[in-house]
This record gives structure tokens, sequence and C-alpha cells, in this order.
């Protein structure tokens, strides 16, 4: 069999445990993503052994250290990982839920009610925790789920899809809800984006070139974030403390992750004192910094000049951009131009500021005086995410239950026809 009929197999094989998933009640459900918690508690030493094959490759492999602490399974995430699930267990299942109820004149009853989708692809790079976050939120919302990750995390992957669809098994799963596929050909990447008629939706998790790649290829519908060009915003009436708090977690806390900040816009009143302190404070944590006019001229020490082309750059690393706006309308623009719709900050404690950032700015999580490092599914109440989204059909921002379902229309009546 070659890999084309291979994947036709998986997504026929997928669509059959979709149907029986959607008879699945709740309560079943729950009980399934239970076992699958146990499972994994149960094989912790297997599961980081497998990592440890992964961190290795990767090593020899010359991954930068972003790219390695995303791959790393520490006793830390894989208790995280095992408490999302259950996190996710005490969630209200949307499946059956109504949006909303009506009757018309002629006594008809329509309502609009939430389904699942189907079968989901998820395409991923070295984060393994995908794999169990995908699988729970899925099976939750009764979707099956083919999962596609990095060869970097291929070990990895490979042991949490087996325990989960074996603890799931356990308590009723059906057979193939939970699919990876084995090879590390990217062909398979393809073959999965044109399963039409067999997957329903496909959520790309990774960086803008794999992304991209998805969409080229893709014949079903995507919804993805292209990259995290996000920023912070220091209005002049910011708490300067409180600012600087900020900053080093959205930049400093994990900067290889799509929420962590690449741009630091400053206002130009409040710049002659923030900007050296904010300067000398990055510098201190490891920061390399790049900046415009502007900032270079309010400081001692050289800096790299930022070009047209850094405001675009996702880094991923401990770089960050830093800009003077001689207003929040100046910031705003910026913001609209260069990022990504993903996540942007003001500090302020002007209420009008504070509302003409929020309403201006075009991104899918916009924060108050909090650090950009909060969208996250699990952040948000979720109990895990299967991805961010900056599209705006049919989902923004972190993709939780919810957004894993569509909805039908379902109307009762008492013998009406249509005159």
């Amino acid at each position: 069999m070659n890999l084309h009929e291979e994947m036709i197999q998986m997504g026929d094989q997928a669509l059959k445990a979709s149907r029986e998933l959607a008879l699945l009640s709740s309560r079943k459900k729950n009980a399934i993503l239970e076992a699958m918690a146990d499972e994994l508690e149960a094989n912790r030493a297997a599961i980081q052994q497998a990592n440890q094959k992964d961190m290795e490759a990767g090593r020899k492999a010359g991954l930068n250290d972003a790219l390695l602490d995303r791959l790393e399974l520490t006793d830390k995430r894989l208790d995280g990982m095992i408490k999302g699930i259950l996190n996710v267990t005490a969630l209200e299942d949307p499946v059956g839920k109504d949006i909303s109820r009506w009757i018309r004149p002629n006594g008809i009853e329509i309502r609009k009610t939430r389904v699942p989708i189907g079968v989901i692809g998820i395409i991923y790079e070295s984060r393994p925790n995908v794999t169990a976050d995908a699988t729970v939120l899925c099976i939750k919302t009764s979707n099956a789920v083919i999962l596609r990750g990095g060869k970097e995390a291929i070990h990895s992957n490979q042991i949490l899809a087996r325990l989960l669809q074996l603890g799931g098994a356990k308590k009723g799963l059906p057979d193939y809800a939970i699919q990876l596929i084995q090879t590390t050909d990217r062909e398979a990447v393809k073959e999965l984006c044109q399963l039409e008629g067999r997957v329903d939706l496909i959520i790309p998790r990774g960086g803008e070139g794999l992304i991209r790649a998805v969409t080229d290829h893709a014949r079903v519908p995507v919804i993805k974030h292209y990259k995290g060009v996000c920023h912070v915003y220091v209005d002049e009436h910011a708490d300067p403390d409180m600012a600087e708090r900020i900053i080093e977690n959205a930049k400093c806390q994990r900067p290889g992750v799509c929420n962590a900040i690449e741009t630091l816009l400053i206002h130009e009143a409040i710049a002659p004192t923030f900007v050296p302190r904010i300067v000398d404070f990055l510098e201190r944590k490891g920061v390399k910094l790049k900046g415009d006019e502007a900032v270079r001229r309010m400081i001692l020490q050289p800096m790299e000049h930022a070009t047209e082309a850094d405001w675009e750059t996702e880094y991923l690393d401990l770089v960050l951009s830093l800009s003077v706006v001689p207003e929040i309308h100046a910031a705003i623009e910026h913001i609209n131009r260069y990022g990504s719709h993903h996540s942007d900050a003001i500090v302020s404690e002007n209420e009008a500021a504070q509302k003409t950032f929020v309403k201006e700015v075009d991104s899918a999580t916009v924060y108050i005086n909090a650090s950009t490092r909060f969208t996250d599914g699990s952040e948000f109440g979720m109990g895990a995410e299967i991805g961010i989204s900056t599209d705006k059909l049919h989902a923004r921002g972190p993709m939780g239950l919810e957004e894993l379902t569509t909805y039908k229309y379902i109307i009762t009546g008492e013998g009406q026809i249509r005159e």
C-alpha cells in the first residue's frame, strides 16, 4: 500500500470513528478521558524515555535552545498534560447544546444546535504536548482526530498517541478515533490536506513555513495563525514598574512561543526615563535589542538599528525590537501594519487610552495591563487548546471546545407545509 492509499484508509477509518463518537454521551466521553489520563500517569517513565530519544536526536541535529525547550517533556509538563485532560472532563460538553431557539408564526420551532465538526487533522511541529491537548479536545467534542507531528518529536508522539487510544479504548473509545501518521515523509502533510470528504478541518500548529505549506496544498478548510508578532505598548500614563514586569514576562519567560512579544512600543512622553531603564533591565536578562533612531539616541551603549524587516519578524528568541512613538494612534497604526493580529497589550492607567487601544487594535486577543503570555486555552479556562487562530472565520484566538463544533438547524413542526 502506498502513502496515498494509506492516507485514504486513515481518512475512512476516522470518518467511521467520528460517526460512532457522535453517539457517545458526555458521561461516556468523560470516562474515556479519565482513562486516558490514568494511562499516561501509569506510563510516565516510558513517555520520558521516548522523549529523551527525541531530545538526544534534536541535540545532534543542532536544534536551538528554544526548539529543545518546546520538545522536552519534563515532570512538570507531564503533570500539566495529565491535569489538562482532567480539566477538560470538568468542562461542559458543548455538543447538543442549543445556541438559540425560536418559534415562527406558523408554529414551527427552530433550534440552532451545536454538533461535532467530524474529522479534524492536526499538523504540528516540536511540541509533543499537542498530541494530548488536541486529542482530548477532539474526543470531548466527538471529533475523530488524525495527528501529524514533526519528525523531531516522533518517538514522543508515537507513545502518547498509543497510550491515549489504549486508555480510551478501555472505556469504549471507538477504534481509530485517534490516529497518528507514522511516517515523517512531508508528502503525508499534502495527502492529509487533500482528504476531501474524509477530513472536515485542518488545524496547523507551527512555524510560518509549515502553515503556508499547509494552506497552499489544502482542499479542506484550514484554521491557523501564520506567526506571532506580538507587541506591548507602554503609554504615557503607564506605571513603569508594572510595565517592566509585563515586558519581562512577555519576552523572557518563554521567548520561543507564539504569544511572546517581538516589539516594544514606548510613548515619547515617558521614553526619556523609561527607555534607558528598560534597556538596562532587558540587557541584564540577556535580551538582544534592536532600536529605532529615537531609542538609540536615548541610551549610551551601542544598539543595533531596527530595520523595516525587524518590525515584521517573529524572532522566537531573546531578541526584541524597540520604537518610540509620538502618541497612541501611532502605536496602533504600527501594530495593525506590522503585527500578526495575534496578541497585543497596552500598559496604561488612562481609561480613555485603554478603550481606544482595545477598539482600534485589530487582533484576536487584546490586553490591558497584562502580559500577552496569557493567550492560551488553559489560561483562558478552556482546559486546553487545540490552537490559536488569527482568522476571523469561524474561530479566533485560543480554540477550545466550542470552536471544535459547528451547528445544525433542527426544525420541529406539527404537520405544517409551506404555502
